[in-house]
């Protein structure tokens, strides 16, 4: 084996272990043995657990990150483009389940800082000028757009997590039905949206 086809051969399987058990869950030791390595030939190839965790999150990223800006990309109608986006993120997920669960263990979708969620903010921020332009076609406040862009995005992040271990509906039906939610809501939306309960939490 070539020390290039041992270092995929260490990421491949430091990949399955790092989706099974979190990056604290898992040793040295135990990527050496998988491998059917010594220890030392791990540290070789990446100088440690951290070295290999930071190629494969690096690697989940950016795969996931250009599904993402490709749909986004493409142009055409917002609602085409919401549709575009939810199943790059589902087909991510079922093509590359283990990089997913890689990304939301140690950075889950909810958490405000770390990897995942820096990038689920990157793009709510090429989301939000779309949302920007729509809002103001239809004489809503552009202003706003950016928390809408996060709800949007996070709706879809939120469900990708969820649909990670169900799997069911099928992956095009699950789109369809995050798109409903959110193309329908968007199509009805008021102006100056308040709440309608007397205690209202600025009250």
């Amino acid at each position: 084996m070539t020390a290039s086809q041992r270092r995929e051969q260490l990421l491949a399987v430091s990949r399955v272990l790092f989706a099974e058990k979190g990056f604290e869950g898992t040793s040295v030791e135990e990527i050496a043995a998988r491998a059917e390595v010594s220890k030392p030939v791990v540290y070789e190839h990446f100088g440690g657990k951290e070295g290999i965790y930071a190629v494969i999150v690096d690697r989940e990223i950016q795969g996931l990150t250009s599904a993402l800006t490709g749909a986004l990309s493409m142009g055409g109608h917002p609602k085409v483009l919401l549709e575009r986006t939810a199943l790059a993120l589902l087909t991510y997920i079922e093509t590359s389940e283990d990089g997913f669960r890689i990304l939301v263990r140690d950075s889950p979708v909810a958490q405000a800082t770390g990897t995942f969620s820096s990038l689920i903010g990157d793009v709510a921020t090429q989301v939000e000028h779309l949302l920007a332009d729509q809002f103001k076609r239809r004489g809503l406040d552009p202003r706003v757009s950016p928390i809408y862009a996060q709800m949007l995005v996070g709706m879809v992040a939120l469900t990708g997590q969820y649909w990670l271990d169900v799997r069911s509906p099928k992956k095009a039906d699950v789109a369809a039905h995050l798109v409903n939610l959110a193309w329908n809501g968007l199509s009805g939306m008021e102006k100056k949206p308040s709440l309608t309960t007397k205690d209202r939490a600025d009250d």
